[in-house]
């Protein structure tokens, strides 16, 4: 079929987009450390039935321990580390600018690629990362009233916003190597490769997300949260959208398409996500935020432009 992973990667723009406006309702409501936990947890338990359909078996087809050990790496990074930070940005300002800030992943990961892998880094993509940035400042700076110049959002909220998308990245190259020794081992189906490799990040992300949750508040919230039908509904639905389907296609579509095309259609989310949030949690829809979001995506297309 001509065009599968562009499709597959505008489709994951979608899932994204649904599963960052469902994550930030679920973390208001179950707590951040709460709803990863049941995430990681159902998407394990989606990886068993389907590779139990699949295969025949309820575990991934055999992976090297290289291979493993590189897919847990990347859970503990672009999960545990990356997703905290995500859900934290997410209750503090909310996911439209999360998901803004997150168009900087593509970035850290060709820096990430540049430090461990010998990646040249060309004239453009410095360039593509200032238009990145450009985006950013026009959506989240404004004029203050001390200053002609001030951040619109709460610090903290942005901190964690770049943490995530700087874990994501890493963790996005983490799996790429992760997947280049899984593939070279195991006589899987190529479509479940990354199905496969998600599975043992899943496994980093639950163990991290546990021991953080018990070291904080105690499982006395994952109870409640067991009891409670809606925050399990929405768990389950940002489960299906994020770390199943989501994170399963993202690893898919560039099997199937130039990673450069992928990551530039699965980095719409910012403006995808501009009407949804408005119906849903009525954010006023400024011109400087449309202009920010399309800036920053065209300078997420620019990186990858040869």
């Amino acid at each position: 079929m001509a065009y599968i992973g562009e499709l597959i990667s505008i489709g994951v723009a979608f899932s994204w987009t649904a599963t960052a406006l469902l994550s930030e309702f679920g973390s208001k409501r179950l707590g951040n450390l709460t709803l990863n936990v049941l995430r990681m947890g159902l998407a394990l338990l989606f990886s068993l039935v389907l590779f139990g359909v699949v295969t025949g078996s309820v575990l991934p087809p055999g992976a090297s321990a290289e291979a493993s050990v590189w897919m847990l790496l990347s859970g503990l990074v672009g999960y545990v580390i990356g997703d905290f930070c995500l859900f934290q940005c997410y209750i503090i300002i909310g996911s439209r600018y999360g998901q803004l800030f997150m168009t900087l992943a593509p970035l850290s990961a060709a820096l990430m690629a540049w430090v461990t892998l010998g990646q040249q880094m060309t004239a453009m993509s410095v360039g593509a990362m200032l238009v990145t940035l450009l985006g950013i400042a026009i959506s989240v700076l404004g004029r203050g009233e001390h200053h002609k110049v001030s951040l619109k959002l709460p610090l903290n909220g942005v901190l964690f916003a770049v943490g995530a998308a700087v874990c994501q990245g890493v963790g996005l190259v983490l799996s790429k190597i992760g997947m280049d020794h899984y593939e070279t081992v195991a006589s899987v189906p190529e479509w479940l490769v990354p199905f496969s490799a998600n599975f043992y990040r899943c496994i980093a992300g639950i163990i991290g997300f546990s021991l953080l949750l018990y070291f904080r508040d105690g499982m006395a919230p994952l109870r409640e949260a067991m009891r409670d039908r809606k925050g399990l509904s929405v768990a389950t639905a940002t489960t299906i959208f994020g770390p199943f389907v989501g994170v399963g296609f993202s690893l898919m579509a560039v099997q199937y398409t130039a990673a450069g095309i992928a990551s530039t259609l699965m980095a719409m989310t910012p403006i995808i996500i501009l009407l949804p949030s408005y119906w849903l949690f009525h954010e006023k829809i400024t011109w400087r935020a449309v202009l920010g979001a399309v800036i920053s995506v065209l300078g997420v297309s620019l990186f990858f432009l040869r």
